[in-house]
C-alpha cells in the first residue's frame, strides 16, 4: 500500500516555499535600496569634486586676470 504525505504536511511544504520566494524578494530589494544609496553618494561626491575643481579652475583664472592688469599698468607706466 503506496503511503501519501498528509495534507498538512504539504501544506507546510507550500508555506515555506513562500517563505523563501518573500525572503529571496526582500534581499533583492534591500540589494536595489543599497545600489541605488551608493550610486547617489558617488554623485554627490562627483558633484562635490566638480565644485571644488570649478571654484579653483575660476580663482586661477582671477589671479591670471590680476596679473595682465598688473603687467599692463607696469607697462603703461
Amino acid at each position: 500500500m503506496a503511503v501519501t504525505p498528509s495534507k498538512d504536511y504539504k501544506r507546510k511544504e507550500r508555506e515555506h516555499r513562500k517563505l523563501e520566494k518573500r525572503m529571496a524578494r526582500d534581499a533583492a530589494k534591500a540589494e536595489k535600496v543599497e545600489a541605488l544609496r551608493v550610486a547617489e553618494e558617488e554623485a554627490e561626491k562627483a558633484a562635490a569634486e566638480k565644485l571644488v575643481e570649478d571654484a579653483k579652475k575660476k580663482e586661477e583664472e582671477e589671479f591670471e586676470a590680476e596679473l595682465e592688469a598688473e603687467r599692463v599698468s607696469k607697462a603703461g607706466a
